[in-house]
């Protein structure tokens, strides 16, 4: 399988409040945004998505549960590379994100600090050494 493009939707229970956060987070606007999906292009390969809980569980309901049964219970992590690590982190907790653990050097090489949205996805913040 050759995958040319990777897209991950984060199921969220207010799309405008985690578009903002996202928005705030990523440090751009989203390429899509309309009812029922938001969309942050990362590159040429890669775009996050925002679809609200009630959105999905007209896809996956009666067969799974619905997502926001899920809310605060961790589900994914997005584990994001990124410059600036000491005052990205603290922006984003100023902009309502849960401390989940503070940034520290990690057994693998990383120095990561790790946070919550608003729906308990995992944010992971790292740089490399």
């Amino acid at each position: 399988m050759q995958i040319n493009h990777l897209e991950f939707i984060l199921y969220v229970s207010n799309q405008e409040k985690s578009k903002a956060f996202y928005e705030l987070m990523f440090q751009q606007a989203p390429t899509l945004h309309v009812p029922g999906m938001t969309e942050f292009t990362l590159n040429e390969f890669t775009k996050i998505g925002l679809m609200p809980n009630d959105g999905i569980a007209k896809i996956v309901s009666p067969t799974l549960p619905h997502p926001e049964n899920g809310n605060g219970i961790p589900r994914c992590e997005l584990y994001l590379t990124i410059e600036n690590l000491e005052e990205q982190f603290p922006r984003l907790l100023n902009a309502g994100a849960t401390l989940i653990n503070p940034i520290s050097p990690r057994d693998w090489g990383d120095t990561v600090g790790y946070l919550a949205d608003f729906d308990g996805h995992v944010i992971a913040l790292a740089s490399k050494k």
